[in-house]
């Protein structure tokens, strides 16, 4: 990290120079750059350095850096926040008698303000670079100079993945202290260039240069913003200790080639494609969110292996091209659609030529009256094609090779006879294929490069998730469960989006010490993406579960990089955040008197429920009680109705959806029976259940009950869960309670998920609304893959939040300075208008 330095001891005082070493994460939201005060190393190194010319003006120094000429005082001391660190409490100003403008060292390095230099690290390290913004003799004697360090990737967030970067490139700190005048080791030629979408865009230009850097690191939710082009870091703009560090607002500015009124931008719509999009909860929040800014943001494609998740996501959104794929193959899929696109003259392409003979097909058409025959060699019937109405990559039939299918229609047959055949067997029905595609691309039926405003997804994560047993923790990325990330990053880099945006679990930042976190911050800097990570609680956003996840945004060089949004709801932190990353937690700072919703409890989301027993299995019933919470009404509303606006006839027309639990075998029936209705209810209330030592659960033997079945009330693997010190297996929930984390399993076997007065696990809808979903949202599938859709979604509220967060950057209306935002009030029950209505 950059550079902090050694406290100075009364040995050491009147020492020549001193020996810098990382520096500490700064404190998260830091508005003023402090500086730390000066170490020395052993006494008899020596160096000669020197100020050249007379001392800047008096009143010039004193206006520039007003502090250094303050008489000290004592302060009382500070209360401890989420800002404060050790290293802070410590900080003390250094005063100054005069400032200079030049300096020489050794007799052969002159210095300038705003040069670049190496400063001197210990012993065997790479020399720290930095940018000279400050030269003064102190009121001592001694001699300093104030360092703006500049940090290479490996002294980023990245760490190790370094190797994606090249070395040549640096990224600008805010970060500035306080160094005796003789560590300065070398001159440098640091090139400060605009970030380029091209990737290699820089490289030509920075051969002859030192280093170069295009972006700044500040260490805020680890953000990696755009350099300004016209910054200029001249010392007399800012104070080097007592104001703002106004340095390179990065993306606030959008270039005048891509800039876009922000009326066209409402206008028009703005397309969205969710990977791995499950059911579709993060691209609906996203799009909910996004549209309350103003964004008219659509999903206009989603993905996902999961036919039955697939399957809900398209019944809610009709609108949204669905595929039933993996990423790899719709990652192929996307390509091939780019080459047929080239190839009929839809797209340019510098090498069309290249795509002139693709499949065997060739610009010279061809006679029709044989191309659309196929003949049939059972029988000798010739098939004629009358069109083509699909295309995807796989193995459709489940029998032929990998490839690219099309889906032909037949003439005289319905649908029901259509067939997938491989495109090259194709290849003399060019004018079928160019009908299809130059209607499929007229409609967009599928994203190509440059064409996706936003990309969004959470990558499986079973290789990194604590509930895996089996991680592999030295080389996750050879994980075979974790590939996803790296398909994930490539399908960016191939389409390169307007913005991305990626969500995970925590376990991602905790696992190898934030080995894949990095690996991902890492391609997307690589790509030249402007980056920010964040951790975001559900219950902090109107839900009444815990929920921690991870986020990632990406934005382009010419769009601003999108804010976190500030919690609109208090709730108390649970579990262990991994040090290096607590700041990357979204919240506000400790002792903040802004005043949030109380936090949801169980009771305020599912009380209105009906009752409904364990063996339910109906899809459909309707409500039998009106809403009595602001929650339970806003939840029941339809896409068409604003909030306030559900009366109680209203309310009871309504047909609710999915309220039926996983129907319990009998023998766990009959142990959910047995646990009490009472407040931390579980298995060890089951007679014969003995406490002993150290927390730890034995079955009493002379007291074995029995279950109808024969087997024993008190199963074993509940004895043994956790080596017998839990109490979650066949945990009772309580009114006044909020769950931990909704997850894809309903079995009480080792979670606590029995509601609080039925002898039923809680219900599909249950966990769906303490998910935020809609209660119009249907799921489709078997009752296990409904839970399953449910507990791998993004909390609806935490993406809407996100959306409205994207839409602000997307407008160019976002705050360049705060990575956080402060949601309008009132705005977890705000709905946004239909689609139509933005236009």
């Amino acid at each position: 990290m950059a550079p902090k330095r050694k406290r100075a001891t009364k040995k050491d005082d009147e020492s020549t120079k001193s020996i810098p070493k990382p520096r500490k994460r700064a404190p998260k939201r830091a508005k003023t750059v402090k500086e730390e005060p000066v170490k020395f190393v052993e006494e008899g190194e020596k160096y000669v350095a020197r100020f050249l010319d007379e001392p800047i003006p008096e009143s010039e120094a004193k206006s520039t850096w007003p502090d250094r000429y303050k008489p000290i005082t004592v302060q009382k001391p500070k209360a401890p926040s989420r800002n404060t660190t050790k290293d802070d409490e410590k900080d003390k100003i250094i005063r100054a008698r005069c400032h200079y403008r030049r300096a020489i060292v050794d007799e052969r390095q002159i210095y300038e303000l705003n040069d670049d230099a190496y400063v001197q690290s210990g012993e065997g390290n790479q020399p720290f670079v930095c940018k000279i913004v400050e030269m003064f003799e102190g009121a001592n004697g001694k001699l300093y100079f104030t360092a703006q360090w500049f940090y290479r990737a490996d002294d980023t967030v990245m760490k190790q993945f370094k190797i994606l970067i090249d070395d040549k490139r640096v990224f600008f700190s805010e970060i500035r202290d306080t160094n005796e005048l003789g560590l300065l080791e070398k001159k440098l030629n640091i090139l400060m260039i605009p970030l380029s979408e091209n990737a290699e865009g820089p490289i030509a230009a920075t051969k002859t240069c030192d280093y170069y850097c295009d972006m700044n690191y500040l260490l805020p939710y680890d953000t990696f913003e755009a350099v300004q082009q016209d910054t200029k870091m001249a010392v007399s703009e800012s104070s080097t200790i007592s104001s703002d560090t106004d340095v390179n607002e990065g993306a606030a500015a959008i270039s005048e080639n891509q800039e876009v009124s922000q009326e066209t931008r409402v206008q028009r719509e703005t397309t969205l494609l969710d990977l791995y999009s499950g059911c579709g909860a993060m691209s609906t929040g996203l799009c909910m969110g996004a549209q309350l800014s103003g964004l008219n943001l659509v999903t206009k494609w989603a993905v996902d292996m999961n036919a039955h998740a697939c399957k809900s996501l398209g019944h809610n959104h009709p609108e949204t091209h669905v595929r039933n794929m993996s990423a790899e193959d719709f990652l192929f899929l996307l390509k091939e659609w780019e080459k047929l696109c080239i190839h009929f003259s839809l797209r340019n392409c510098p090498h069309s030529e290249e795509y002139e003979n693709l499949h065997g097909m060739t610009n010279v058409e061809d006679n029709e009256d044989v191309s659309e025959e196929s003949d049939d060699e059972d029988d000798g019937e010739v098939f004629t094609v009358e069109k083509i109405v699909g295309i995807s990559f796989g193995v459709p039939k489940k029998l032929e090779k990998r490839g690219l299918y099309m889906k032909v229609r037949w003439l005289n047959y319905d649908d029901s006879h259509d067939t997938w055949e491989p495109i090259e067997g194709l290849s003399n029905c060019r004018e079928k294929i160019k009908e299809f595609v130059k209607l499929g691309y007229e409609s967009g039926i599928l994203p190509l490069p440059g064409g996706v405003d936003v990309v969004c997804g959470g990558p499986p994560c079973q290789g990194i998730s604590g509930h895996n047993r089996f991680r592999n923790l030295l080389e996750p990325l050879k994980d075979e469960k974790n590939k996803q990330l790296l398909v994930y990053m490539n399908i960016v880099e191939f389409l390169k989006p307007k913005y991305v945006l990626m969500e995970n679990v925590v376990d991602m930042l905790k696992m190898s010490k934030g080995y894949l976190a990095r690996y991902a911050v890492g391609r997307l800097i690589q790509m030249n993406y402007q980056v920010r990570m964040g951790m975001m609680a559900a219950g902090a956003y109107g839900l009444a579960q815990f929920r921690l996840r991870f986020f990632l945004w990406g934005a382009l060089p010419s769009m601003m990089i999108p804010q976190f949004p500030l919690p609109t709801h208090d709730l108390v932190q649970r579990g262990n955040i991994v040090k290096e990353f607590q700041g990357n937690t979204v919240a506000y700072d400790e002792g903040h008197t802004v005043k949030l919703a109380d936090k949801l409890l169980l009771k305020d989301v599912i009380s209105d429920l009906p009752a409904v027993d364990n063996s339910e299995q109906r899809d459909e019933i309707p409500y039998d009680k009106d809403p009595v919470t602001p929650f339970q009404q806003f939840i029941r509303l339809r896409k068409d109705e604003p909030f306030g606006s559900l009366t109680k006839s209203k309310s009871k027309k309504h047909v609710l959806y999915d309220h039926h639990p996983l129907n319990l075998n009998i023998n766990d029936y009959q142990r959910v029976c047995r646990v009490p209705k009472r407040k931390g209810a579980n298995f060890r209330d089951f007679p014969g259940v003995i406490v002993g030592p150290g927390n730890v659960v034995r079955l009493d033997e002379d007291m074995k009950v029995m279950l109808e079945s024969g087997k024993s009330l008190v199963p074993n693997y509940a004895l043994t869960f956790v080596d017998g010190t839990s109490s979650k297996p066949f945990g009772r929930l309580w009114w006044d309670e909020i769950v931990p984390t909704v997850v894809t399993r309903a079995e009480p076997h080792n979670q606590v998920i029995i509601h609080p007065t039925q002898d039923r696990v809680l219900s599909i809808r249950e966990n769906a609304r303490l998910q935020g979903f809609p209660d119009d949202y249907k799921l489709f599938g078997p009752t296990k893959q409904k839970y399953i859709q449910v507990g791998n979604a993004v909390a609806v509220p935490v993406a809407k939040a996100l959306g409205y967060a994207l839409g602000i950057a997307f407008q160019g209306l976002a705050d360049g300075k705060d990575p956080l935002l402060t949601l309008p009030e009132g705005f977890v029950f705000m709905k946004p208008n239909l689609p139509s209505e933005l236009a």
